[in-house]
């Protein structure tokens, strides 16, 4: 069913200043720009006032369905740039104390389960990672770049095969932009 014209709107928060242009959308806040690519030739993004209007003429199912998309990626955005986002993990070394450290765009893993060579993960762009004791922060306004340097940075520390019942040396993420895991 075609509805004839569907809109949607999101409030830009204070502090925050968000632009498109050319299908690229950006937001500037007080934790740091963040730019994405947003284009559809069937939808349509204005801003105005205090408003990042979205709206579709004659919407399908598809239609609709980028909208709803294009409005949780703005309000990420936004969010992102005015309050940034956090990852944290835990280092858990029961066998073999293990040393992480983070320097020169590099996230480095030795004596991981006792082996020589160190593993090492290079950070993505625009990422800030803090080593506090057996607590790492990852920090960005970018969501996704955030979101995937703590992934990567758990899978660094993956072991197949093993009964993770009683080998249990890792780096786990705890909490994910605010969201306590149990």
């Amino acid at each position: 069913m075609k509805i004839e014209l569907m809109e949607e709107s999101v409030e830009i928060p204070e502090g925050v200043k968000f632009s498109y242009d050319a299908g690229i959308a950006k937001a500037e806040g007080p934790k740091g720009i963040v730019e994405r690519k947003l284009s559809n030739p069937r939808v349509t993004i204005v801003v105005e006032d205090n408003n990042v209007k979205l709206s579709a003429k004659n919407a399908t199912k598809r239609e609709k369905t980028m909208i709803g998309t294009f409005k949780s990626h703005i309000s990420n955005m936004m969010q992102g740039a005015n309050e940034g986002y956090v990852y944290k993990l835990k280092i858990c070394s029961g066998h073999f104390p293990m040393s992480v450290s983070s320097k020169d765009g590099k996230f480095i893993v030795k004596n991981f389960i006792g082996e020589r060579i160190p593993r090492e993960y290079k950070l993505m762009e625009g990422v800030e990672v803090k080593i506090d004791g057996d607590v790492i922060v990852v920090s960005s306004p970018n969501k996704e770049v955030a979101g995937q340097t703590a992934a990567s940075i758990e899978q660094l520390c993956k072991r197949p095969g093993y009964d993770t019942r009683i080998f249990q040396d890792g780096i786990y993420i705890t909490e994910k932009a605010g969201k306590v895991l149990k």
